[in-house]
């Protein structure tokens, strides 16, 4: 296994309290699989990103359990130097805002480049030409007379393809993108997932994808983790999520796609608001808002239950909800 998530545990501590972003969160990904990350905003999936990366702010962040393993080795017992080196050689991240992740007074190249100076020890003309080169393979037209250009003068989807670029630039063996289609339309939204997808197979690494958009990995993931309220409630191959969700939480997502075949029906939409994670309810987090709810779920956590050998639901009544 590549990368191995086991119940890890990240609370923030704040004026008002403390807030249980991740509650014991278990995932891993392999070489050349894709993993999608899914759930509403503040379900915990860019914190859990985060902390892998070694890149949550402490303080206010605390990972208060849990283990990282990144090719069989603990990242959290590692030193900072160590878990520095593994950053940009060993895992990379794509963040959602490219224009802010970026430095906007400093060209791509030089921001690309300087990947190469740091980690490879290469001279600056050097650098360059890789910048170029990489450019070039993120499908940025006319890339050696942009290379001096900076982040404003690109367009979202190029310059959501120079943060790929930025990632891949080490070669990395894991590459986390964050909402990569972020307030991108539609058409470049495909042709960005379409690239990722492309230079997976070229590099065969591992991928997890971080989105609240189950229509966006339809074509691209391997697995899919659901996450609510900061633990995973449902786990399971591509195929049987979309077959048969066996968790409710799932099923509203799924319903909420537009569909061609539904024109001129209202939108489903889950009702209510996610919990407040510095109150989460007890039992299933998830029953305030679930159509299946029943007494139990107001009072006993539910497990993440063995679907099948390689799928999970966190919900009493999976049975049902998969046979509905």
């Amino acid at each position: 296994m590549l990368l191995e998530v086991r119940d890890l545990q990240v609370e923030f501590r704040t004026r008002d309290g403390v807030a249980k972003a991740v509650n014991g969160v278990s995932y891993g990904v392999d070489a050349g699989e894709t993993l999608a990350v899914l759930g509403e905003s503040g379900s915990g999936k860019s914190v859990t990103a985060q902390a892998v990366m070694g890149i949550l702010d402490m303080p206010p962040g605390r990972i208060t359990g849990g283990e990282i393993l990144f090719r069989g080795k603990d990242v959290l017992k590692l030193k900072e130097e160590e878990r520095r080196r593994i950053r940009g050689a060993g895992m990379a991240m794509i963040f959602q805002d490219a224009l802010s992740a970026l430095n906007p007074v400093l060209s791509v190249g030089d921001q690309l480049g300087e990947m190469f100076v740091v980690h490879r020890g290469m001279s600056k003309k050097a650098a360059r030409a890789k910048a170029i080169e990489l450019m070039e393979r993120v499908r940025i037209p006319g890339a050696a007379q942009r290379v001096g250009d900076y982040p404003h003068q690109f367009s979202g989807g190029m310059r959501q393809r120079i943060m790929i670029a930025m990632a891949l630039a080490l070669e990395p063996a894991l590459i986390i993108a964050d909402e990569p289609t972020t307030a991108l339309d539609v058409t470049v939204q495909a042709q960005v997932m379409d690239l990722l997808a492309d230079l997976q197979r070229e590099y065969h690494m591992g991928l997890i994808l971080i989105t609240h958009d189950l229509g966006v990995v339809a074509d691209v993931a391997d697995r899919i983790a659901v996450m609510y309220a900061g633990k995973i409630v449902e786990s399971a191959p591509v195929r049987d999520i979309y077959k048969a969700p066996a968790h409710p939480y799932t099923r509203g997502l799924l319903d909420s796609i537009p569909r061609l075949d539904q024109k001129g029906q209202e939108l489903y939409a889950i009702k209510g608001l996610p919990p407040n994670l510095m109150n989460i309810p007890p039992g299933c987090a998830f029953h305030p808002r679930c159509p299946m709810a029943q007494d139990v779920c107001r009072t006993d956590v539910p497990p993440l239950y063995e679907v099948s050998e390689d799928r999970g639901s966190a919900c009493h009544f999976w049975r049902e909800c998969l046979h509905g």
